[in-house]
């Protein structure tokens, strides 16, 4: 059975895409077809900042484009060897939080400690800040995209955290999103499943699969990567057959295995 996953490839350079792999392992044949682009946008303000560590309480990162916003400043300005040899540590001393094992394993690459990596939502990882934070510390720091949602940055403000946030980058429609789509489906068909991994990801995608699907659209087991993701769905209308425990590929595959059984 084929399963349609709209999520972006993995880096070509860390091995083959986890989801695929997962999906695999339950006989299940996975396709990825990216959604999304960005543009990364403020880095000189960025990269201020991030060498400032004394200004701020802590660090916060929700999504790996940030992370991938704060590698690109760091090699721009090959600030690197003092990133590593003093900067990082101070920031260290610090609380760096993250929502998400993928957003981790990056932070983790640029030498910092990350805590919170199974919260899963941002709404979690709200609740494990203001649990650990004193609210006299200097604002965290939170890079972000562009239409980020405000759960995380309202939690905070409504007890008093410090926050600031900085866009680092926008999300647009990937340029060739309904040419991958259209030859998915005139190749493999209908999938058995598809899976969404952003509210982005719905708000791009879904009029043209409800287009290329017609009335087999009801045959689709659609799956969803968290609760954010699901209540997107729903809110267009969508019936959502799984929604992943975590969001990770182990969790995700086990949803979409249990419900095409």
């Amino acid at each position: 059975m084929h399963v349609l996953l709209l999520k972006e490839p993995r880096d070509g350079n860390s091995g083959p895409d986890p989801y695929i792999k997962e999906l695999a392992s339950y006989g299940l044949h996975a396709t990825l077809i990216p959604v999304l682009s960005f543009k990364f946008v403020s880095l000189n303000t960025l990269s201020d900042k991030l060498f400032q560590p004394e200004k701020h309480g802590g660090l916060i990162f929700t999504s790996p484009r940030a992370v991938e916003a704060v590698k690109m400043c760091l090699e721009a300005e090959e600030r690197m060897e003092e990133w590593t040899q003093s900067v990082k540590d101070k920031w260290n001393n610090k609380s760096i939080y993250v929502v998400g094992k993928a957003t981790a394993a990056l932070v983790k690459n640029l030498g910092l400690n990350p805590l919170g990596e199974d919260t899963g939502t941002a709404e979690r990882l709200s609740h494990v800040i203001l649990e650990r934070e004193d609210k006299n510390i200097p604002p965290l720091f939170f890079p972000c995209g562009s239409i980020k949602r405000e759960v995380l940055p309202i939690a905070l403000r409504e007890n008093a955290m410090p926050l600031e946030t900085l866009t680092v980058y926008q999300t647009v429609e990937h340029p060739d999103l309904e040419k991958n789509l259209k030859n998915y489906f005139t190749e493999q068909g209908i999938p058995a499943s598809i899976a969404f991994f952003s509210p982005s990801g719905v708000k791009f995608c879904l009029e043209v699969v409800q287009r290329l699907s017609g009335e087999q659209l009801t045959q689709i087991k659609f799956a969803a990567i968290g609760p954010t993701t699901q209540d997107a769905m729903t809110a267009e209308g969508l019936c959502v057959s799984c929604t992943a425990e975590k969001p990770t590929a182990e969790h995700l595959a086990a949803a979409i295995a249990s419900v095409l059984q």
